[in-house]
């Protein structure tokens, strides 16, 4: 099913031109952007544990930009090394990651949750030659963990801690004095990134066994953001909120490239606070932002409760989970904005969006159409297009698909034709706007973020306890799903909510990825072939609702 590779270059020439893809590296949108606006503000950096937010202009954006790049090369980081970078929505994060495209180092970011057992898969499985961690965040020390780790990471050269002090301080092994690099005879410039090349890994969450490394280039990740900025009318303008995680998606690709795209100003927000981030919109005049529906929800809270109302605030791009109705309802009423559902995965980036223009009628009932350089089909079991409304399999195809599978080559991914099998049931209106309507794959979707279902039930089998599990998701007004695991607990042994935490906790999962609720069953429904019938699972989950917390 692998699409043949003359099949894919013509595919790829088509994207350049129709104008799609730009043909451009990440850096070179920061060279734009400060070559034509050098003294406008391009980040606003807010912590929760600084009292005053720190502000960049793109000419000093650029300068710290050139000066880590520099020192990345003296470190030994060349074309294709990954730098794997664990951070919260700090400005360092954003000058690492057009650093590393100015010499053509690949970036990996991952999600601050993660702990030991998901990094040291991570980081020896991309072999990333360095690590760049906080060194404290929301009160755990990830320099210990990092030091814990090292004797099983060799590849790992150096970890860099944001905050820390000496040779392995960011500010002193990235952003000290410029590096000079050794004289060449000829001198000679290091080769960079090229827009086709490998750009940025980022690594599903393992709902199927192993996480897998998803490889996009440059020419994919502006692609989105060429598409984004069409579809909400987006310039050098606005302003947009950094909420969600860089280390995710819509965080980077959808709000800090964007920005950078448009030569606007981005507004990074490391902790999470409604009140407080009700407060930034205001305060730096936020005109547009990126986040699942529990900020969305959050935002509408506060200003119910008395917070001023957003007036800046445009359009707020929702994904992860469909909408519920009665919340896009709130956001229009209370807080004047369009929100537009969106469709995308880590493989396919932003492939479906509801225009503002049709968020209010088309938002609560589907997850849009497909963006320009996009597209998707239902299919049925047979690969054939099934009609208007009637459900199937979501396969997907465009120019913002990413590349391949690090290191997977046996993984299949596109067929003849350059569509994707996506994963998810889905059907489709006679507008062509999509509904999620399901999923083939086995994932928990828990406030936007999904929970490696397969990998939990792997480490649960393992408790001395347990005779069998399986874990699936059950209805959250706040977070869309939470986790509920169903255990069969061995003959006169038992297990309790409290066991199973305590248990996780030892194997160092990620506390966000735990299940909330424990249910005891005597046997768990099974196919005549002895398959897990998670649906009635499901059914039986679904009547917990907010009970089950």
């Amino acid at each position: 099913m692998v699409m043949a590779t003359a099949q894919r270059e013509l595919s790829h020439e088509g994207y350049r031109r129709a104008g799609y893809w730009l043909d451009k590296t990440i850096d070179q949108l920061l060279t734009e952007a400060a070559a034509t606006s050098p003294e406008k503000v391009a980040i606003v950096a807010d912590r929760a544990d600084h009292d005053r937010a720190r502000r960049f202009t793109y000419r000093e954006l650029e300068a710290l930009v050139d000066r880590a790049a520099s020192a990345l090369r003296l470190l030994g980081v060349g074309p294709g090394d990954v730098v794997t970078v664990q951070l919260p929505n700090w400005w360092e994060f954003v000058v690492t990651t057009f650093a590393c495209s100015k010499i053509g180092a690949v970036l990996n970011p991952v999600m601050p949750i993660l702990r030991e057992r998901e990094l040291l898969y991570i980081l020896n499985f991309c072999q990333a030659k360095v690590f760049i961690i906080p060194k404290l965040y929301r009160g755990f020390d990830y320099a210990a963990m990092a030091e814990g780790m090292r004797g099983d990471l060799p590849h790992l050269k150096h970890v860099i801690v944001v905050d820390g002090v000496g040779e392995a301080g960011f500010e002193q092994a990235l952003l000290a004095e410029p590096a000079k690099e050794p004289r060449r005879e000829p001198p000679q410039k290091a080769p960079g990134l090229r827009p086709d090349d490998m750009a940025v890994l980022m690594f599903t969450s393992g709902t199927t066994g192993e996480p897998k490394g998803v490889v996009h280039t440059s020419n994919s990740l502006v692609g989105c953001n060429k598409a984004l900025a069409g579809r909400f009318g987006l310039d050098a303008s606005d302003v947009l909120l950094v909420a969600s995680p860089v280390g995710h998606m819509t965080g980077f690709a959808a709000i800090v490239l964007l920005s950078v795209y448009l030569g606007g100003t981005m507004v990074l927000q490391d902790v999470w606070e409604p009140k407080h981030g009700v407060s930034l919109i205001a305060r730096e005049g936020v005109t547009y932002t990126a986040a699942s529906t529990p900020f969305l929800n959050d935002i509408c809270d506060v200003v119910k409760a008395g917070a001023p109302r957003p007036a800046s605030l445009r359009s707020f791009l929702c994904g992860g989970a469909p909408i519920p109705s009665v919340l896009i309802d709130r956001a229009a009423s209370d807080l004047g904005i369009k929100v537009c559902s969106l469709w995308g995965m880590t493989e396919a980036l932003s492939a479906t969006l509801t225009e503002p223009s049709r968020a209010a009628d088309k938002s609560p009932t589907t997850d849009g159409r497909s963006l320009a350089g996009m597209e998707v089909r239902i299919v049925d079991s047979d690969g054939q297009s099934l009609p208007a409304g009637q459900p199937g399999r979501l396969l997907v195809r465009g120019c913002q698909m990413f590349k391949e599978y690090f290191k997977r080559p046996e993984l299949l991914t596109f067929d003849a034709d350059g569509w994707f099998d996506s994963g998810d049931l889905a059907y489709m209106d006679d507008e062509g706007y999509i509904r999620i309507s399901g999923r083939v794959k086995d994932v928990l979707i828990r406030g936007g973020e999904n929970v490696p279902v397969v990998e939990i039930e792997n480490l649960l089998y393992k408790h001395p306890s347990v005779a069998a599990v399986a874990v699936v998701g059950y209805p959250d007004a706040r977070l869309g799903e939470r986790g509920c695991a169903f255990i069969v607990p061995r003959t006169d042994c038992t297990f309790d909510l409290p066991s199973m935490q305590a248990y996780l906790a030892e194997c160092r999962m990620a506390k966000q990825f735990w299940p909330e609720r424990v249910e005891l069953v005597r046997d768990l429904p099974r196919t005549a072939s002895g398959k897990i019938q998670k649906f009635k699972l499901k059914e039986l989950a679904a009547a917990f609702g907010d009970a089950g917390r």
